[in-house]
């Protein structure tokens, strides 16, 4: 089954933004990602519309942030991007007449909607500015230096 990775894609150009001084265009986001530069403008066109990055056209132009990295979550930018489900698991058949089967999907049902909610409160405690400090700490000792 594929998987749906805006999140964990998106959270990547956001925190390579976070260290440019410059925009960065919708080319070289694709070039980053290895998609094309309209699937790019497409999603991070939800970002915009959120507030967290800003788009300038023209020659040096290109998409930069536009937020706080302090006041945004990563269940901010799930929600941004128009994330899906957090889970696909579901059940066979939503009203079923089995009495079994019942049993079974209010067991998944149930067992579902707890591990949402635990991810979705995790997602919402974590911000951008503490996965951009522990992305310094890693580069940083690596011997990286910011172009700034």
């Amino acid at each position: 089954m594929r998987t749906d990775s805006r999140l964990s894609r998106m959270l990547h150009v956001l925190l390579h933004m976070a260290r440019e001084d410059r925009p960065i265009t919708s080319e070289q986001i694709a070039t980053m990602l290895g998609t094309n530069a309209a699937v790019v403008r497409r999603t991070m066109a939800g970002l915009r519309k959120a507030g967290y990055v800003q788009s300038e056209k023209g020659h040096n132009g290109g998409w930069r942030i536009a937020c706080d990295l302090n006041q945004v979550t990563l269940l901010d930018i799930h929600n941004a991007v128009g994330g899906p489900r957090i889970f696909a698991i579901g059940t066979d058949r939503e009203n079923p007449d089995c009495s079994v089967e019942q049993l079974v999907n209010e067991a998944i049902s149930d067992a579902m909607r707890q591990a949402e909610a635990l991810l979705i409160g995790r997602l919402g405690e974590v911000t951008l500015a503490e996965l951009a400090s522990q992305f310094d700490k890693i580069a940083t000792g690596r011997g990286y230096h910011f172009p700034h």
